[in-house]
């Protein structure tokens, strides 16, 4: 493979590596509740249900009837106590009430404390993806050290190509910023 053509294919898989980084952030980020109801905020709600864990969406249907309430259609009546549980455990701040078999989730209003700390949770997550972003920056860097080494590209084109990734980096960690501002801007309305 000639060195153009590898440069090429790397610059490739670091740009998808450092957009998954992001892509993995905004789904984080969909999960952390800002005062209204979504979906993806019992994503990270696992049941107990035949002997094994499942996610809440294998167990029944998520809806959003309203504003500030979520809804989980059971699917199998069994397993409304479970997933009543599984909610309620979850460390969401959230209590759901059974209604045969219905799971109603009331989303409360957010206070400035529990505002604060979601501040903070999406800052841990918004950094967690600055570190991914930063070690496939590593990756690009040694794998064109180690094209240099064995003679596919000249040290010229490792400057070049270096600067590159560097802009690459840059613009990724410019979008996981600005995702985290507007999360924190949502976080904070009341």
């Amino acid at each position: 493979m000639s060195a153009p053509t590898k440069w090429n294919d790397l610059r490739k898989d670091i740009g998808r590596r450092m957009d998954s980084a992001v892509e993995v952030l905004k789904k984080e980020f969909s999960g952390l509740r800002s005062g209204r109801a979504s979906i993806n905020l019992l994503d990270p709600v696992v049941v107990e249900a035949y002997g094994q864990a499942m996610p809440i969406s294998q167990c029944g249907t998520v809806g959003v009837p309203e504003p500030r309430m979520l809804t989980v259609q059971v699917w199998d009546k069994g397993l409304v106590k479970a997933v009543e549980k599984s909610i309620r455990d979850a460390g969401l701040g959230l209590n759901p009430q059974a209604d045969g078999q219905m799971v109603r989730v009331p989303i409360p209003a957010l206070n400035e404390e529990r505002r604060k700390e979601l501040q903070k949770v999406a800052g841990k997550y918004s950094e967690q993806a600055r570190v991914s972003v930063r070690n496939v920056r590593r990756d690009g860097m040694d794998t064109l050290k180690k094209m240099e080494k064995d003679g596919h590209i000249s040290e010229d084109e490792i400057k070049k190509h270096e600067k590159d990734i560097q802009s690459i980096t840059d613009d990724t960690i410019k979008k996981i910023d600005e995702h985290l501002a507007h999360k924190e801007k949502e976080i904070m309305q009341v």
